[in-house]
């Protein structure tokens, strides 16, 4: 280790190096230390922290950006004494013509893309809670410039893998970035919705993904709505669902998110979401786990959308509308919320359909409850179980409509 140099508070030396911090960042044990030594230490299979030899239960490092500040403050008061400041300015300025380069319309699309791709690998590696890529506001730059090629027709297609990439960094930045942001897409929710219809299966499956976020915040449910009553969006997603192409699994996930809106709900069942619905329902793997998600989401918007008439309509005029309902009480034994939203669909349904409860019985919907009420399901999903079998009881006994 190093000698301490005269003039450096104590505070402000890595632990580890005794060198000035450069970034410095702290442990779950409250102890400080510079990236680049902590990160050495942790590499060589320690788990313990340096000062303390606490075990670490928590490997997670935190940039203490207080200490950064205080830091930055001594330096530029104590520049006279010849402490260097250029690693500091360097890391920012580098960042500043990132950013111009990517906004420069003199830059080549060949340029662009390698900065997307220096984007990228920075998102992976640098502190976001001090980083530039976030207090320069990336994630909005990125954002504009993939809508903005929406409307150049005459290059998009030659843009689509800046495009696939500007959506992509945008979706790494969004969880650090302000989700209002989001809502500039008020004023280009035509280049969204064009975006969507021209773009690849890439760009498709990264704008589901968006949409889905959208859904998480109240601040933006005025957006939500407006993608929802876009009966081109909502094509676009019912036949990526309909015909199973790439990209069908984040449909439906966007697809629930749009009907999580009651405002958007008849728009969306008037474009035959239900049928699709039903029809990846029938066709989904009945053993893959990777598909139960996919299964509860398509089973909850079914549920969401038969508020709305022509939603109903959709389930029994479908061959398998009921039946394929049936089948979900049970099919997915272990999630309680596909369950529930099964048997809510059906007691819409047997309310007031006699033929709904004709098929659920002849589908074997008895069967399927009796084995629920002995499962090790939640209690909520028993009293539920309870409800729908009181109900078809009651239709036995002919007190039926």
């Amino acid at each position: 280790m190093k000698e301490p140099e005269v003039g450096i508070p104590i505070l402000f030396r890595c632990p580890i190096s005794l060198d000035l911090f450069k970034d410095p960042v702290t442990l779950c044990t409250g102890q400080t230390y510079d990236r680049s030594s902590i990160e050495k230490w942790l590499s060589c299979g320690n788990l313990t922290c340096p000062v303390t030899m606490q075990k670490l239960h928590d490997s997670t490092i935190v940039p203490n950006t207080t200490l950064r500040h205080l830091i930055d403050r001594w330096l530029q008061i104590n520049s006279s004494h010849g402490y260097d400041l250029d690693y500091f300015q360097t890391v920012d300025d580098s960042f500043v013509v990132l950013k111009h380069n990517l906004q420069s319309k003199e830059s080549t699309l060949e340029s662009k893309v390698e900065a997307l791709d220096k984007v990228l690998a920075l998102s992976k590696d640098l502190p976001f809670e001090n980083c530039p890529l976030i207090q320069l506001d990336f994630f909005q730059m990125i954002l504009e410039l993939a809508l903005n090629d929406a409307d150049e027709r005459s290059s998009f297609e030659e843009n689509v893998m800046f495009v696939e990439k500007a959506l992509v960094c945008g979706l790494k930045l969004l969880p650090f970035s302000d989700l209002g942001t989001l809502n500039m897409l008020k004023q280009d929710e035509s280049k969204f919705t064009i975006l969507f219809k021209k773009g690849s299966f890439m760009i498709k499956k990264s704008l589901c993904h968006y949409i889905v976020a959208i859904s998480s915040s109240l601040q933006l449910k005025e957006l939500l709505v407006m993608f929802g009553k876009s009966k081109i969006l909502v094509q676009e997603l019912v036949h990526l669902i309909e015909n199973k192409l790439d990209g069908y699994e984040e449909s439906i996930k966007a697809l629930s998110a749009l009907s999580s809106v009651e405002q958007n709900r008849e728009v969306i069942a008037k474009e035959n979401a239900v049928k699709a619905l039903i029809t990846y329902i029938v066709n989904a793997p009945k053993c893959e786990y990777r598909s139960l998600f996919g299964l509860v989401m398509a089973m909850k918007t079914i549920e969401a959308l038969l508020v709305v008439e022509s939603a109903i309509e959709d389930v029994l005029d479908h061959p398998n509308g009921v039946s394929e309902i049936v089948k979900m009480v049970f099919r997915v034994s272990s999630d309680n919320e596909a369950s529930e939203s099964a048997m809510n669909c059906l007691i819409i349904l047997c309310q007031d359909f006699i033929n709904a409860r004709e098929e659920a019985i002849c589908s074997g919907i008895l069967t399927k409850l009796l084995l629920l009420l002995q499962s090790q399901c939640s209690e909520r999903t028993k009293n539920k179980a309870r409800m729908l079998l009181k109900l078809l009881r009651s239709m036995c006994n002919g007190d039926t409509k």
